[in-house]
């Protein structure tokens, strides 16, 4: 069997490590794992010449809502958030879900976010799809007040989509552009996600003690903006926790067994090691 990941950019992409590493554990000899450069335009060209050998992609940016278009089913948590990264292949299925948003709830209660550290306010950093998913997780996490932190409302439209069939009502505001706002607003927030591309969160502070942050940037480690946080006493999560968890589940998905979580783990530290 066949699996890949499909994005552009998609070379830096850890998930061939992850998935070969579950293969590997679970004794899955003849299924192989590929890393292919494709854009929103190419998706469903790609998928169309696919054969019974492939059980699934996983899907990265900017593909995550056009996944919704090429597939055939739609699970309700993907169809919640207006993004997949998941398209299950297996038995001639174009099967769509989202397992951003486990890895999400995974990585921050791995931070002990919940019962460790109760949190009433969260603040989110960006307005795409994973955005969209860490609505999804700080749901699921109860956290009841949650700012949404943009650069322009006039590019909300599916975000606000998304929230109201999420079921949540976040607090959108345009203050993106400016750090000393944005800074402001992360200051005193119980947990922060950013979601935002590599260097676009390097000049924003806030984020001190009391303060989990989350930043799904894992390439390269720490950003900026994690650095500056952890310096100032905040508790700072990797992207690479999120990455790992959101592995774990589609690894499930595609195979029909549960990811081996520390054989994944494991291979995704010696593969940072080796790159830093």
């Amino acid at each position: 069997m066949r699996a890949a990941v499909l994005g552009s950019p998609v070379a830096h992409s850890l998930s061939p490590v992850l998935h070969t590493a579950a293969y590997a554990a679970l004794g899955l000899d003849d299924w192989h794992y590929e890393l292919h450069e494709c854009d929103e335009a190419g998706l469903e060209g790609f998928v169309a010449g696919l054969d019974s050998e492939w059980a699934g992609l996983s899907l990265t940016m900017p593909l995550k809502r056009v996944a919704l278009e090429v597939a055939a089913e739609v699970s309700p948590l993907a169809s919640a958030t207006g993004a997949a990264n998941t398209l299950v292949l297996r038995e001639g299925r174009r099967f769509a879900d989202n397992t951003d948003v486990a890895g999400l709830v995974a990585a921050l209660r791995g931070a002990g976010v919940g019962e460790v550290r109760p949190a009433r306010r969260a603040v989110v950093l960006g307005a795409g799809g994973t955005a969209q998913a860490s609505l999804a997780a700080l749901r699921e996490l109860g956290i009841p007040e949650v700012d949404v932190l943009v650069r322009s409302l006039e590019r909300t439209g599916e975000l606000g989509a998304a929230a109201e069939r999420i079921g949540v009502s976040p607090a959108v505001s345009a203050t993106l552009a400016d750090p000393a706002l944005t800074s402001a607003a992360i200051t005193g927030a119980d947990v922060v996600i950013s979601t935002l591309p590599a260097g676009a969160a390097d000049n924003l502070a806030g984020a001190g003690a009391g303060t989990v942050l989350l930043d799904v940037v894992y390439a390269p480690w720490p950003t900026v903006f994690a650095a500056t946080a952890e310096a100032a006493g905040a508790h700072v999560v990797s992207g690479l926790e999120m990455l790992l968890h959101q592995a774990v589940a589609q690894v499930e998905l595609m195979t029909g067994r549960p990811g081996p979580v520390d054989q994944m783990r494991a291979a995704l530290d010696a593969a940072v090691a080796v790159r830093t």
